[in-house]
């Protein structure tokens, strides 16, 4: 059986980038058990409510659902654990003090297999005000009408 290649996604949240202004992204390994890399190989997660936490030096996805597996047994997985990032110490720390010190805030933006193994990309967000979204929706409007007149008039 030959290796997986390329970067296959799994689950994406799109209501992230509505939600919050991105700073930084951030790539990172997942600890799973067998149930849940099953789960995901069938393509079943969700991101919605899922947050990155860091304690005690180490980093934390929390709220991530990954669904039980079908086949599985006793041994399945619960659906919305806690589960370990895997990063480098430097890249925690950084941003450990970027969310201590800016008051920002760690956001699954999507989830997929890379080379045959699970990561997450993780956000580094500023919550959005009302009024930023309003404005944000407006300015795609606009562009798309802009876009859809250029179109007509070839």
């Amino acid at each position: 059986m030959a290796a997986e290649q390329g970067k296959k996604i799994i689950a994406s949240n799109r209501r992230a980038r509505h939600e919050y202004t991105i700073e930084d992204v951030v790539e990172a390994g997942l600890v799973l058990t067998g149930t849940e890399v099953k789960s995901l190989r069938a393509g079943r997660a969700n991101l919605t409510d899922g947050y990155g936490l860091i304690t005690d030096s180490e980093a934390w996805l929390h709220g991530v659902h990954i669904p039980e597996y079908t086949q599985g047994t006793w041994t399945n997985h619960e659906p919305r654990r806690t589960r370990k990032l895997l990063m480098h110490r430097k890249e925690i720390d950084r941003l450990a003090s970027s969310i201590n010190e800016r008051g920002l805030t760690l956001v699954p933006l999507s989830l997929y297999f890379k080379d045959g193994k699970a990561k997450i990309e993780l956000g580094l967000a500023r919550g959005k005000r009302t009024y930023d979204k309003r404005h944000e929706l407006a300015k795609r409007d606009a562009a798309r009408e802009v876009e859809r007149e250029l179109r007509r008039r070839r």
